[in-house]
């Protein structure tokens, strides 16, 4: 069986370990490296190029974005799957045009998460099956230029408009806060900022508008 080399970019030390311990144990699996940031993962891949990257999304210095657009610039040859808590549709854009080969969430099965490095490491691609439903059923449509003039119109900003989307979806304040990499705080001011905005003063009344309004 071929060896897959593997880089581990995570900034939560305990995710990262356990991460390691759990994959070293996998007889074709040699973890090279394991880094707290994309920068740090980006170096490493001048010295010596791994097989496969498990890369973070959100993580101090050069986010897991941004990682792998300037890998990939260099050394296409490398694989790269995208780790991440969230579904956020933005991110999973961003890292399949950056030309990252797989997305999963951190939550996956561990022998799942085996498969899929197996499966990318042979040319494959990977997509957690939600995000993949998400984002070919209509996800486009919702971030089309005539829904940003409605928002123009009510004069919301790009995050705004985010947050009222996840509003419209129904998430708890602490569930969108995690989801954007927000403070519960930061979310409350952008809640009060978009009823103020649409003239409105509870949840209700901002969806009514936003449906209303073609905002969402």
């Amino acid at each position: 069986m071929n060896e897959i080399r593997l880089l581990l970019a995570e900034d939560q030390e305990l995710i990262r370990s356990s991460l390691q311990i759990v994959l070293e144990m996998e007889e074709d699996l040699v973890i090279t490296t394991a880094v707290e940031n994309g920068e740090e993962a980006l170096n490493y891949c001048e010295k010596d190029q791994p097989d496969l990257i498990l890369m973070d999304v959100n993580m101090p210095v050069m986010n897991g974005i941004e990682a792998t657009k300037r890998i990939k610039e260099k050394y296409p040859q490398i694989k790269i799957i995208i780790l991440t808590t969230f579904q956020e549709m933005d991110y999973v854009i961003e890292a399949l045009q950056a030309g990252a080969e797989g997305y999963l969430l951190k939550a996956i099965d561990t022998k799942d998460l085996v498969a899929g490095i197996r499966v990318v490491a042979k040319g494959g691609h990977l997509i957690n099956q939600e995000v993949a439903k998400q984002l070919f059923s209509g996800y486009i449509h919702k971030t089309d230029s005539s829904l940003q003039q409605n928002a123009d119109r009510y004069g919301l900003s790009k995050r705004e408009l985010e947050v009222l989307r996840c509003l419209s979806d129904g998430l708890s304040n602490q569930v969108i806060a995690e989801k954007l990499f927000l403070s519960m705080g930061t979310v409350k001011n952008y809640i009060s900022n978009l009823y103020s905005k649409l003239e409105v003063t509870n949840r209700k009344e901002a969806l009514a508008k936003a449906e209303q309004e073609k905002l969402v």
